[in-house]
């Protein structure tokens, strides 16, 4: 997982996105309190941090990271739209892994994450999920069942993946809405059997995993409950 801090919604946004479509799960936050919030829950492989932030700014929060021994060995990646020596100096100094100056190009962003990544031991292995016949791989959001390659749209897909990475966990159809979906959504639950039916169809054999539970939801069955 990476964590880009950056209050500008559209670069958050594209950030994030491009590092999705680059293999990586994402996050974005545009400020220090969500980020720091996000942190204790979870923490990330790597930080992209902007440092023209409103309240706290990015160096301050780096200072923060350091000094906490939870979080000082996260690499971290610090972006600005200031250009001059110093602010790329004070960074560095404050133990920042690398530095990216605006505007930078989102494939120039991805070397940089993958560079850290692999100065810091921390380059994500196989994103390949396997589930019986079903084989969904994460970096390319290619998705084979028994060998031959399906196409989903991307609603479908994550679907699939929200079930394959929690087999035997029944999700209701608000839940799988707004995880999917997410909570500003104002269709129907009925969404969620049209997209589970289309799924099963396109799985073939394998959709007999995805299993209704009437009155509550569905879930994927576990491997060896057969």
């Amino acid at each position: 997982m990476i964590y880009c801090v950056e209050d500008d919604h559209s670069i958050r946004e594209l950030i994030t996105y491009t590092l999705k479509i680059s293999g990586f799960d994402a996050k974005g936050f545009e400020n220090a309190t969500v980020f720091f919030n996000a942190l204790e829950k979870s923490i990330p492989e790597l930080i992209i941090l902007d440092i023209m932030l409103e309240g706290k700014d990015g160096l301050q929060i780096l200072k923060e990271l350091k000094e906490d021994n939870r979080y000082k060995d996260i690499p971290v990646i610090m972006a600005t739209a200031r250009t001059s020596e110093f602010d790329k100096v004070i960074g560095l100094d404050s133990g920042a892994d690398d530095y990216l100056a605006k505007p930078f190009g989102m494939m120039e962003m991805v070397s940089r994450v993958k560079a850290v990544l692999r100065r810091s031991g921390k380059e994500p292995v196989d994103q390949t999920i396997r589930y019986s016949g079903i084989e969904i791989d994460k970096s390319r959001h290619i998705v084979k069942v028994e060998n031959r390659q399906i196409d989903l749209t991307p609603k479908e897909y994550d679907l699939l993946l929200c079930l394959v990475e929690n087999p035997g966990i029944v999700f209701s159809r608000e839940q799988l809405l707004d995880k999917i979906w997410g909570l500003d959504y104002l269709g129907e639950s009925r969404t969620i059997d049209v997209h589970i039916n289309t799924l099963r169809n396109k799985l073939g054999s394998c959709g007999k995993s995805i299993v209704t539970m009437h009155g509550v939801g569905y879930y994927l069955k576990e491997e060896n409950n057969g």
